[in-house]
């Protein structure tokens, strides 16, 4: 079974190498210890150090156990939370102490030791939870995109732990409609200002939070809530921390060769994943956590820097990255067939959520950063202006059909003077507030997959701080409140209606019926499956309409579901609240219409009713 594990780590087939590698509590014979194992094909003179043996490099040397470079070494009597590191000489005569690639524990910055830890015997309670889950192509999914640290801060001057965080976010993700968590990543790593995009240890359980069952803990708690739990992973490059994999063994084992190609534009290291054992050791940190931490989605960070060389279009595909991603979504899939792979992608590469059968790069879902980018900047234009960027919101249908979208409203978007998501309104005070509701509607009534980062509902106009906690005392005003219960309703009527959720990738179920209306930017479409038959409008000026037609493809009645001009939405009760019935004749060559009040910047949906 080793040798075979250790043949496809080296051919860059492995998903589970982190069950052979590593710092694994075992028996031998009648002694109970730890097996250590090493793969470091340029080192020589290997050594295990740790606080047992008192950091000596004479006392437990490790043995190599073949022509590939791997080391093992077992030593009884030892237990869990104890440090060590591997000692030995590099290809270039230099003795140099590394922490160990596949250590499960790690301890916490400045201290850069790896720690003994045992992942297994984890008791597990969340099977029926595990044995229902999907990939939720046709179900509601709203990602609660959430920093660990900072949700709620710092508690007594320490950091708060995994249940911890867990005993007030369940029910605050349950109260808010949301389906699923998404944490910002948590593989070691030693700069805070990095959020965990720049790791050290790739299976190492981030120890600001807790130890490796502690989140376990975390994902079951979720579960048995009913709530799924992704997991945002950064395969595309390292921090450069000499302790860790940076120049690992004289020979960059994990990076490029070539320093042309080694940096990337964040001062951290790019993995080269040209070569099939970086591929094997990437694979198997993601198959760990999915398998056992039991996240139901991995959300592979930085993937336009994969597809292209550096990113840059300019400078071609980078195609061993490109197999990586295959390979990592076509093992991952196989062994977890319920596992949602998510791309964070801005390039125009076609085919990133296509089957790899069909030529495709196999993930499930692909953010669209394009409907980001054009839609804040939309909203941001005076309205006065606005008919002259009228496309910025029709594009995104022109090429949605492409790949499975989700729509972000993320991390990235408010920070490093970007401002939150409501600085980016356009107006005064009140008026932002209005565009705010206007534009969480609109994120809803797209179609795609829905992501906010935390906060979003706060509508805060500090922007996200990762040492600070949210500003929790927000929700004491009214009209940031009022936000907070916007999106809740927004998501239950997501979860309630088919239309906004099932077989969303089809085109039938879409149908713009104001589409090039720029002189009012006023928009309307339509969603149905179904009995689910929905007509949303969406006023982009400042401009009130007493009384206003939308085309419509339906005879019968309508009722309001939602108006973001309500009062409970801070708004000014411009609602429709009879039942309004159709006429004939309607706008753009459609049989029928609706006449509705229109609020200034207001957004509304009306459910079909029937005939009657």
């Amino acid at each position: 079974m080793a040798f075979g594990l250790l043949y496809d780590y080296l051919m860059g087939q492995c998903i589970d190498a982190y069950k052979y590698f590593g710092a694994h509590f075992e028996k031998r014979g009648d002694e109970y210890g730890v097996t250590f194992r090493l793969y470091a094909p340029c080192a020589s003179d290997v050594s295990v150090i740790g606080e047992w043996n008192n950091w000596d490099v004479t006392k437990h040397k490790m043995n190599k156990i073949d022509i590939c470079g791997c080391y093992e070494l077992f030593i009884p009597n030892l237990c869990e939370y104890q440090t060590y590191k591997f000692h030995f000489k590099n290809k270039r005569g230099r003795y140099v102490d590394k922490a160990d690639p596949f250590a499960f524990f790690s301890e916490y910055r400045p201290n850069t030791c790896s720690k003994l830890f045992s992942y297994e015997g984890f008791q597990w309670n969340d099977y029926d939870f595990m044995n229902k889950r999907t990939r939720n192509f046709d179900n509601a999914l709203s990602i609660y995109e959430i920093h660990l640290g900072s949700w709620l801060g710092k508690i007594d001057g320490r950091n708060i732990s995994y249940e911890e965080v867990a005993d007030r976010l369940i029910p605050y993700v349950k109260e808010h409609g949301f389906t699923a968590v998404e944490i910002m990543p948590i593989t070691q790593y030693p700069f805070d200002g990095s959020w965990g995009y720049q790791a050290t240890g790739f299976y190492s359980v981030d120890s600001r939070y807790g130890n490796p069952k502690q989140l376990m803990s975390f994902v079951d708690r979720m579960h048995q809530a009913g709530i799924y739990v992704i997991l945002d992973l950064a395969p595309a490059h390292f921090a450069k921390d000499s302790f860790a994999l940076y120049d690992f063994d004289g020979d960059h084992l994990f990076e490029p060769k070539d320093p042309k190609r080694r940096i990337s534009p964040w001062g951290s290291a790019y993995f080269d994943l040209g070569k099939d054992p970086v591929r094997s050791f990437l694979m198997s940190s993601m198959n760990y956590f999915a398998t056992e931490f039991h996240f139901d989605g991995i959300r592979v960070d930085a993937v336009s820097n994969l597809l292209f060389i550096e990113g840059n279009k300019n400078l071609g595909r980078n195609e061993g990255a490109i197999e990586f991603l295959k390979r990592l979504n076509y093992h991952l899939h196989n062994r977890h067939s319920s596992l949602m792979m998510i791309a964070e992608d801005s390039s125009d590469f076609y085919g990133v959520t296509k089957p790899i059968e069909m030529g495709g790069i196999g993930f499930d879902y692909k953010w669209d950063l394009g409907w980001m980018n054009d839609t804040l900047k939309y909203y941001g234009t005076d309205p006065i202006y606005k008919k002259y960027d009228h496309h910025k919101l029709t594009f995104s249908m022109a090429y949605f059909y492409n790949e499975n979208f989700l729509l972000p409203l993320s991390h990235d978007e408010v920070v490093h003077g970007k401002g939150t998501i409501i600085n980016k309104m356009w107006g005064n005070y009140d008026q932002k507030f209005s565009l705010l509701r206007n534009l969480y509607t609109y994120q809803f009534a797209h179609p795609g997959k829905k992501l906010n980062f935390m906060g979003n509902e706060l509508a805060s106009f500090d922007e996200w701080n990762e040492n600070k906690s949210l500003p929790w005392n927000l929700l004491d005003f009214p009209k940031h409140a009022s936000v907070a219960r916007l999106i809740r309703d927004l998501n239950l009527i997501y979860e309630a209606e088919d239309a906004m959720k099932f077989e969303e990738y089809n085109p039938e179920h879409f149908k713009w019926v104001m589409v090039d209306n720029c002189n009012d930017s006023v928009y309307a479409f339509e969603r149905s499956v179904n009995k689910s038959k929905l007509l949303f409008i969406f006023n982009m000026t400042p401009n009130y309409y007493e009384n206003y037609d939308i085309g419509c493809s339906f005879k019968g009645k309508y009722v309001e579901l939602f108006n973001s001009d309500k009062d409970v939405y801070g708004g000014y009760n411009q609602y429709n609240g009879l039942p309004l019935k159709t006429t004939e004749f309607g706008p753009y060559g459609l049989p029928h219409k609706v006449t509705i009040k229109l609020a200034s910047f207001g957004a509304i949906i009306l459910k079909y009713k029937g005939a009657r």
